[in-house]
């Protein structure tokens, strides 16, 4: 298991859930619920700030598939915004992992937890993030290899010229 600090981040249509694990990568917890801003990039520099406040080593972020493992239109946004996300804080790594029915995990956990349904809207997207997190970690310590697929985070090359 790699040392550090990990932010995992559940990106929604209305906001962005935000979680951190501990130092050693063995718990998350619930950060924070950003606002998305479709006109600009508050959210962005939101998270950008937090992996810097917190000198995260990665960024998770849930890749919704449907049930049947196949990418559909949510997984797309949550590449494009993997991809954003990635370009505002490199040299951090931002991997994509399998979130399905993290959402559903999230109000069922907070159910159990005794929060009302009506209390769940303002922080089911950190919790959400928390499983996220939670699972890319339990994985890496189970296989001893980082969850999911590595978003590239370099500029693509130039084309060599050749004469």
């Amino acid at each position: 298991m790699r040392p550090g600090r990990r932010l995992g981040v559940d990106v929604g249509e209305a906001r962005v859930g935000v979680a951190v694990c501990d130092p050693d990568g063995l718990l998350a917890t619930p950060v924070e619920s950003v606002p998305r801003d479709r006109e600009g990039t508050a959210d962005l520099d939101r998270i950008a700030s937090l992996a810097a406040q917190y000198a995260v080593i990665e960024i998770v972020v849930g890749l919704p598939l449907s049930l049947s493992g196949v990418e559909n239109a949510a997984a797309g946004k949550a590449r494009d915004y993997a991809a954003a996300l990635a370009g505002r804080v490199r040299p951090v790594g931002v991997r994509l992992v399998d979130e399905r029915l993290s959402t559903i995990d999230a109000h069922r956990a907070l159910r159990e937890a005794g929060r009302s349904t009506r209390s769940h809207r303002a922080v089911v997207d950190q919790q959400a993030a928390v499983h996220i997190l939670q699972a890319a970690l339990d994985t890496e310590r189970s296989t001893n290899s980082p969850a999911g697929e590595k978003m590239n985070t370099r500029k693509p090359r130039a084309p060599r010229r050749t004469s």
